[in-house]
């Protein structure tokens, strides 16, 4: 009997033992946060492709990669990686010297790379020239290049008094984003942008660039640019389309006001709520279509009790498992939404969110990290997807993906790219002529 005591005293102290040591090595939040965005911001830093020191457009653990395009350079994701530079030298995951060194690799590459009428393409060699990214796209990608101008405008805003090598940098990134022609992707003065334009196919790929999706930030840096900018009327008449742009729908509860491009009455991927306001501050953004902070906030929360409501009865969804995306997915790449919902979660929706639902957002990134890690977690962060349903837990990063959380969780932490970008004049200037109103 004595002895039966003493092996139970001696279990129930070990395990106190433990869960004290757990208890003890439990991150903080503030901790955890710094966390994910160091090893997130891992992927631009480490993980960037050599020669030009920007984005990858997919790092695969496992090492298998289609198309040969391990080092294919990114634009979009390249000025993600831009703005995260700027969040690691504040957090100071890397020096102020170390940022600047890769903030001008990046930068001094850019200035040599193939532009079209100022616009970069979609994909680019290490050797600077463009890569196809599909038929007929093989040239100016006026979306992808708008992602990268909201960086450069940051660049400029963060060196603008810094030493006289950082004000030579911020002097080359203005330049830069000065130089893109958003007046000829309007195809012969129409009141409307147009993604693409190719020497070779000229406008053959026709795809006017109207709303709602992730393309808001594209027409606000057309209107802003004090160089080749548009008037007024593209935006009203191609974004907003005379007001098309408009809905009145509510899902689970949450309002929405603009209507998403999507089949349905619904709204579309999560990233729609992030591309265009890793600069562009949505707080106290309005114009006569909507209300920006409360439309993402409803998008985000849509996201949120759909996977509480969980219709497809799909295997982890709930509270601390949800966001849909455009992601890897267990069918190749698609662009998850509430109405195509493949039971695949991707991690960037939720924590990319972070600024308008920082506690649900905070409960995915707990769960993600204390009762997923080893499944999810590896040497960039969170990986790409998962899916619980279908036991499918692919080692594999997309850099467009990446790039937001580590942005976003900074936006909602210490609104440093936001006030960035919206300190910039020819921003206030912008969106002044295109009739929003701003309130800090």
């Amino acid at each position: 009997m004595k002895r039966n005591l003493f092996f139970t005293s001696v279990l129930l102290a070990a395990t106190l033992i433990s869960t004290l040591a757990y208890a003890q090595k439990k991150l903080t939040d503030d901790q955890l946060l710094n966390l994910v965005q160091k090893q997130t911001y891992k992927y631009f830093y480490e993980g960037a492709e050599p020669t030009s020191g920007l984005a990858r457009e997919r790092y695969h653990s496992d090492g298998v990669y289609p198309q040969n395009d391990k080092n294919v350079i990114a634009t979009g994701a390249s000025g993600f990686g831009l703005m995260g530079t700027l969040v690691a030298i504040e957090r100071k995951f890397i020096t102020r010297k170390q940022g600047y060194n890769h903030l001008k690799k990046g930068i001094d590459f850019l200035e040599k790379a193939d532009r079209f009428h100022g616009a970069w393409p979609h994909w680019i060699l290490p050797s600077g020239k463009a890569k196809t990214f599909g038929k007929d796209d093989d040239a100016g990608d006026l979306v992808e290049t708008s992602f990268l101008a909201q960086a450069l405008i940051c660049v400029r805003q963060y060196y603008a008094n810094g030493n006289t090598q950082e004000k030579a940098l911020a002097k080359k990134a203005d330049r830069l984003w000065k130089d893109i022609d958003w007046n000829f992707y309007r195809k012969d003065n129409e009141n409307v942008l147009y993604w693409h334009w190719s020497p070779n196919s000229g406008w053959k790929m026709n795809f006017a660039i109207t709303g709602y999706n992730e393309c808001l930030i594209t027409y606000v840096l057309a209107a802003c640019s004090p160089t080749h900018g548009v008037p007024s009327e593209v935006y009203h008449q191609g974004w907003a389309k005379n007001g098309a742009i408009n809905t009145d729908i509510s899902l689970y509860g949450h309002p929405v006001k603009l209507k998403h491009n999507v089949v349905g009455e619904s709204v579309g991927p999560l990233f729609w709520a992030h591309y265009s306001y890793l600069g562009l501050n949505p707080k106290g953004l309005k114009d006569k279509y909507a209300d920006y902070w409360q439309e993402n906030k409803s998008h985000t929360l849509i996201n949120y009790d759909h996977a509480i409501a969980n219709p497809n009865h799909f295997k982890g969804y709930g509270k601390n498992s949800w966001g849909l995306t455009a992601s890897y997915s267990v069918d190749g790449y698609a662009a998850h939404m509430p109405l195509e919902d493949k039971g695949v979660i991707s991690p960037t929706a939720a924590l990319s969110s972070y600024p308008y639902t920082p506690k649900e957002s905070m409960g995915m990134i707990r769960h993600l990290y204390d009762d997923m890690k080893a499944k999810v977690w590896g040497e960039f962060g969170f990986y790409d997807a998962y899916s619980e349903s279908a036991n499918w837990y692919p080692k594999r990063y997309i850099g467009i993906d990446q790039g937001p959380i580590v942005v976003m969780i900074e936006n909602g932490r210490s609104g440093l790219l936001w006030k960035l970008f919206m300190s910039a004049p020819e921003i206030q200037q912008g969106l002044t002529k295109l009739g929003f109103t701003y309130s800090k």
